[in-house]
């Protein structure tokens, strides 16, 4: 059963987040985002495994080497096709989703949940570390080649790198927690809901990403997302010393 969604990532506007950077910082984020995809399933491997069902094990699944997570399609071919047809307008992407077989787990329902928040977790843990990094490194410059003054650190490699790296994970968090069959939060949300509605949100994923892109252009998720996601970034701010 593959039974968790695929890590999605979504950018309207990519450019703003790239702005300023030279092409070895565009290449080293999304390097993090490739390694950010990799824990995500990573994560909802380990967490399968722990409730009892040893499948992404078995596949080779819990790794960090992030081939075997690549799906041909949604990792490399749809968001090249898509940047390139959008101008950079639009990125849509994932990594191979895990397999997960929910009759070999202790509790299938709860532990499906626990198993869908794991990906998400693991990128806000992510994104609390690279903010951590960017606030540092603006604060106090401690990398290599740091400029004398915060304000001129700003538009240095580092710093940008890890400000984009901060920001796809806490976009990562948001988004897959939307309760959109196939998406981590609607795991949840089959948990949640009483037994007689939740067959008939289940067979929901039969159109899975139609939803998932329809929801995505519809303005008020667009607009929640990037509050919640400004909102997260402001708190991993203030957790940081200056």
């Amino acid at each position: 059963m593959n039974a968790l969604a695929v890590a999605l990532f979504f950018s309207a506007t990519p450019l703003p987040l790239f702005a300023g950077m030279s092409p070895i910082g565009i290449g080293l984020s999304i390097a993090f985002v490739v390694l950010s995809l990799t824990i995500h399933e990573v994560a909802h491997a380990w967490v399968a495994l722990r409730r009892g069902d040893p499948t992404a094990r078995d596949l080779g699944r819990i790794t960090l080497n992030p081939i075997p997570h690549i799906d041909p399609m949604m990792t490399v071919i749809m968001p090249l096709a898509l940047g390139l047809m959008s101008g950079g307008a639009f990125i849509f992407g994932g990594a191979k989703p895990v397999p997960v077989n929910a009759a070999r787990l202790k509790s299938p329902l709860s532990d499906m949940a626990l198993v869908a928040l794991a990906g998400p977790v693991s990128n806000w843990l992510l994104a609390v570390l690279f903010g951590a990094l960017y606030r540092l490194s603006l604060t106090h410059g401690f990398y290599p080649g740091a400029a004398e003054y915060p304000s001129e650190r700003l538009g240095q490699l580092f710093p940008l790198v890890m400000f984009a790296a901060m920001y796809s994970n806490l976009f990562l968090a948001v988004f897959n927690l939307l309760p959109i069959p196939p998406l981590d939060g609607s795991r949840v949300m089959a948990w949640l809901l009483p037994a007689s509605l939740r067959e008939s949100y289940v067979r929901l994923e039969a159109f899975g990403m139609l939803l998932v892109i329809g929801v995505y252009y519809f303005t008020p998720v667009r607009g929640f997302l990037n509050v919640a996601v400004d909102a997260m970034a402001r708190l991993i701010w203030s957790w940081v010393p200056a």
